[in-house]
């Protein structure tokens, strides 16, 4: 195992429980203790966690793992979601993107859509995400609107007074969020109060609002409210998400597609 493998399966256990010890995660990743102690010395000094005798500790209740580390985490769910959220999008249509592991797939599911290939533009994409930009941005046939800001280093989003400046004076077809929870009472939320807020604007512009999220997200709360369930038109999610919650959301008005493994995509 590499040490970024080794180091984001290190951070996905600390986030889940809180805690570590040097053996118990030794024994998880099968690897010596020695190199336990120095993966948690340098990522300490990096400020990813807090080093502790025997082991580590996250920051608190509200910690959020940078972007980078995520990518791994629920992997297949999160590519059959954008695919399924991608097949919702029309040609020519103005579509925003928040940031996220499960939107930045929703980009690269667009990008290799067939219908998509040509026009002026095939889409509109507009976004706060400086990767999303980034792998788009080399697709003539998709226009891309990043919005000003300054980036968070956590999720590559650009946030701030900037950021509102661009998204008062656009309209869109459709957008996209990629949230980190998603709740029937409680709505869609955020980990940080600066995204929620240009998630929302984002949300206000936009004829459809679609959440994008796997099923580990759903019924669950964060500290920043981006909007409420019923601000939401769809919610794409995958085949873990439990009947009852599903249910729920229904009864607020929310359409929910499954997105399946297999041929059939969504269902």
């Amino acid at each position: 195992m590499s040490r970024d493998a080794r180091w984001k399966a290190l951070l996905e256990l600390l986030v889940e429980r809180g805690r570590l010890d040097v053996e118990e995660a030794a024994g998880e990743l099968a690897v010596s203790a020695a190199t336990i102690r120095r993966d948690f010395d340098r990522l300490a000094e990096q400020q990813m966690l807090v080093r502790t005798r025997g082991g580590a500790v996250v920051h608190g209740v509200s910690y959020e793992l940078p972007l980078r580390y995520k990518t791994a985490r629920h992997a297949s769910e999160k590519q059959r979601v954008a695919k399924a959220v991608a097949g919702l999008v029309a040609p020519g249509e103005a579509v925003g993107l928040t940031g996220g592991t499960t939107t930045t797939e929703v980009a690269r599911a667009l990008a290799v859509r067939g219908d998509l290939a040509s026009g002026a533009p095939a889409l509109t994409v507009v976004t706060n995400a400086l990767n999303i930009a980034n792998e788009l941005a080399v697709r003539p046939q998709f226009k891309i609107v990043l919005t000003g800001g300054v980036a968070r280093a956590q999720s590559y989003e650009l946030v701030g007074p900037l950021a509102d400046g661009v998204l008062g004076q656009i309209t869109l077809d459709v957008a996209v969020l990629g949230v980190v929870a998603f709740d029937a009472v409680h709505g869609a939320a955020a980990h940080d109060e600066a995204e929620a807020a240009v998630n929302r604007l984002l949300c206000e512009r936009a004829e459809r609002v679609i959440v994008a999220a796997d099923s580990s997200k759903l019924g669950r709360r964060a500290f920043a409210r981006i909007c409420a369930a019923d601000s939401v038109d769809t919610l794409v999610t995958d085949s873990g998400a439990d009947a009852g919650t599903v249910r729920r959301f229904e009864e607020a008005g929310v359409r929910v597609v499954v997105a399946r493994a297999g041929p059939a995509g969504a269902a």
